[in-house]
């Protein structure tokens, strides 16, 4: 049985003490990739999630987001960074943290990863290839190139292809598939991103800094697995007409 050495500290973002490390200590097979799972209220799925993220000998950080179901009794024993939001600030916060976290270990890679249960932890390969192949700066996931599979209806497949043109509206980069949170990144790009949408607008703000950074990047098919679970955590209308309220107000005070 692997005996884990467990460091409790603080870091700071945005000028507070804002997030506690739990770090698990020890050295998986592919060190240098550290996987970044933001979680809200993800407790009856995250230790799944997070177990074949590990099995698959990555590093992985788990940014809680301040939930109320404690989605950390869930992941004891797994040997993860685990950082605790003191207040909830919403996904796009957690990612940064999760990025500025995993760049202060050391990471050369890193990759953003949904806590529900949607990704397949397997694509993450040919995430690697390509980026490293084509020389790329960071790799986007798309749900419709062809190679790509799922699940999803034809309701969301119409929302996603309306929010490709207007991301498309807001950065100048036309994709084949929009808020989707599987990505794949160098160490450089995540160096450049940085990230002032705390939430669900961030996924256009990423576009943004790629565009504004001149990073090289693609895009890869990926596997999309939709459960009752995550179809009611994904995004309504509702939050789809937050995302352009906020999008706008950014391009304003830019």
């Amino acid at each position: 049985m692997i005996q884990l050495l467990i460091i409790k500290s603080t870091i700071r973002i945005s000028g507070i003490f804002a997030a506690n490390v739990i770090e698990y200590n020890l050295t998986p097979p592919n060190s240098s990739i550290f996987v970044i799972i933001p979680c809200f209220n993800e407790a009856s799925v995250i230790r799944k999630t997070v177990k074949e993220v590990v099995e698959k000998g990555y590093h992985v950080i788990v940014v809680d987001d301040c939930s109320k179901d404690n989605p950390g009794k869930q992941l004891k024993g797994l040997p993860i960074y685990y950082l605790q939001h003191r207040v909830n600030m919403g996904q796009g916060a957690a990612l940064q943290t999760g990025i500025r976290v995993a760049l202060k270990k050391g990471a050369e890679y890193l990759v953003t990863f949904d806590a529900d249960g949607q990704h397949d932890v397997n694509d993450i390969d040919g995430m690697i290839h390509k980026l490293k192949e084509d020389q790329f700066d960071i790799v986007l996931g798309s749900r419709f190139l062809p190679g790509a599979g799922g699940n999803i209806s034809a309701g969301r497949k119409l929302l996603l292809k309306a929010a490709c043109y207007l991301n498309y509206l807001f950065t100048g980069i036309l994709l084949t598939d929009a808020h989707n949170g599987l990505r794949f990144m160098n160490r450089h790009a995540a160096e450049s991103i940085r990230l002032k949408e705390n939430r669900m607008a961030h996924a256009t703000e990423i576009l943004k800094e790629i565009k504004k950074h001149g990073l090289k990047f693609g895009e890869f098919p990926v596997h999309i697995h939709y459960t009752e679970y995550s179809k009611k955590k994904g995004q309504s209308l509702l939050n789809s007409v937050r995302i352009f309220f906020d999008l706008v107000l950014n391009k304003i005070f830019d």
